[in-house]
């Protein structure tokens, strides 16, 4: 007879929960809002990916999801614990740098701030990197006073990067461009 895996616990109902390896924090902890930012973070990729964006991008944000719930069970690791977790290391930085690359290959010079917009996937690519900037403000102030591989924070910086060129990409392949910020004078 196999148990039953059920979704609800009813052990956060008075306003706590537990981080990798039992210790018990109030739900606005700040390792919980960063953890829970790269979470936010993970569904906007996932959205971004079930666009029509091409089987490359489809195959490198599956392992940009991969990779962030490595960065969200580091984030969510108690101070004692014994488990042994998977790590971000200088080949998934490298992995990302080498995408960005690949895109900026085929874009115009960069000449001006951009505007987020032009198409719905497009602004999806925006809205992600903003919530990556946020998730790596709270993983840095989360470092202030936590454990934090700095790896984690360099991969939420060029992750960023990468949701940056992706949404040109995007823009530039379905025609749309960038749409350029002009200021008044």
């Amino acid at each position: 007879m196999s148990q039953e895996w059920k979704i609800y616990t009813k052990t956060g109902d008075k306003g706590s929960t537990s981080l990798i390896g039992g210790l018990r924090v109030p739900k606005y902890d700040e390792r919980i809002e960063a953890y829970g930012t790269v979470d936010e973070l993970n569904s906007w990729i996932g959205l971004i990916r079930d666009q029509d964006v091409g089987e490359r991008t489809k195959d490198t944000l599956l392992e940009i999801q991969d990779r962030l719930f490595t960065a969200e069970s580091l984030l969510a690791k108690g101070p004692d614990t014994k488990i042994e977790l998977p790590e971000l290391n200088e080949q998934d930085i490298v992995f990302l740098e080498k995408e960005i690359d690949f895109m900026n290959e085929t874009l115009p010079d960069l000449t001006s701030f951009i505007l987020p917009g032009g198409a719905t996937v497009v602004s999806y690519c925006h809205l992600g990197r903003t919530v990556c900037r946020r998730a790596e403000r709270l993983t840095i102030k989360m470092s202030e006073s936590h454990p934090v591989n700095m790896m984690l924070v360099k991969y939420l910086n060029r992750l960023s990067d990468y949701l940056f060129v992706l949404s040109r990409k995007t823009a530039h392949d379905l025609g749309v461009g960038d749409t350029l910020w002009k200021s008044r004078k």
